[in-house]
Order: C-alpha cells, then sequence, then structure tokens
C-alpha cells in the first residue's frame, strides 16, 4: 500500500482552490469539474474536494454500494466542527523568506510568528490555518531569533 493523496473536503471550493494556489505558489495540476482539484508537487498529491458538487449536480455522479452518512453525507462533513487533529506539514529552505512571503498574502488571520522547540533536535516552524480551519505548519531552516 502507498499514500494516493490527502484530500480536504471544502465548504468553499474556490476560495480553498485561491489558498493552496498562494500558499503552494502553483496552479492546480489537475482538476475534475468542480468537483475534486489536485496539486502534485515531488510525486505528492494534494486535494480538494467540493463538499456540495454531489448533491447539487446529483446526475454527473454515479454512485453504487451502501450509503454510509460517516463517510458520504460531504456537506454534513464539510459543515462540522474541525477538530483540528490533522496538521498538513511543510518544509522549505528559508523558514524567514517564507513566513515574509505569507504574511505578504494575507492568507489567514490566525498566522503565528517563527516558534522553536527542542527535545530531541531545535525544530523551528510557523503555524496558520486554511479555510475550513486545517492546521497548516511550515518548518524550515531558520537563523534568526525567536520573539516571545
Amino acid at each position: 500500500m502507498h499514500l494516493g493523496s490527502i484530500y480536504l473536503i471544502a465548504r468553499d471550493f474556490h476560495k480553498s482552490i485561491t489558498f493552496y494556489e498562494k500558499l503552494l505558489d502553483m496552479p492546480v495540476t489537475a482538476q475534475n469539474m468542480e468537483r475534486f482539484a489536485m496539486f502534485m508537487h515531488n510525486g505528492q498529491c494534494l486535494a480538494i474536494m467540493n463538499a456540495y458538487f454531489d448533491t447539487e449536480n446529483p446526475g454527473k455522479t454515479m454512485r453504487q454500494g451502501a450509503y454510509t452518512p460517516t463517510f458520504d453525507d460531504l456537506p454534513a462533513i464539510a459543515e462540522a466542527a474541525n477538530t483540528r487533529k490533522v496538521v498538513l506539514n511543510f518544509c522549505c529552505e528559508d523558514l524567514a523568506a517564507e513566513h515574509q512571503r505569507i504574511t505578504g498574502l494575507n492568507l489567514s488571520e490566525n498566522l503565528t510568528g517563527i516558534k522553536y522547540i527542542c527535545n530531541v533536535a531545535p525544530y523551528y516552524y510557523f503555524q496558520l490555518d486554511d479555510p475550513d480551519g486545517n492546521v497548516i505548519e511550515v518548518t524550515g531552516a531558520y537563523a534568526g531569533s525567536i520573539a516571545s
């Protein structure tokens, strides 16, 4: 088995695509109608799933097998509270430059400053959230000082 992709079920498909195009500094790699969009980078796939496409377009998706609300009720999933148990971690070469770039994009009201933690090795990072409240952590090389 191998990881095929990580996909996020989005309340606002276009807002999420715009967010990740800016964050990843790349356009969508492939898109299936207004239902699913993929970002392929270094062999990894991060995708956005439009939570409302299937219910708004019943004639465009054929289903077989038992309907399981826990997995199949995409609008309810999108509207549910985000428990923030999954973190998307991205790495960069220059953490300070990436923080400055993302700050300039004004992507999130919840962008932290650069942080530091050390238990086995030094680890520098900052965090923000996407339009659906998914946590994003960016890590990389950092030579500056940390503001309290």
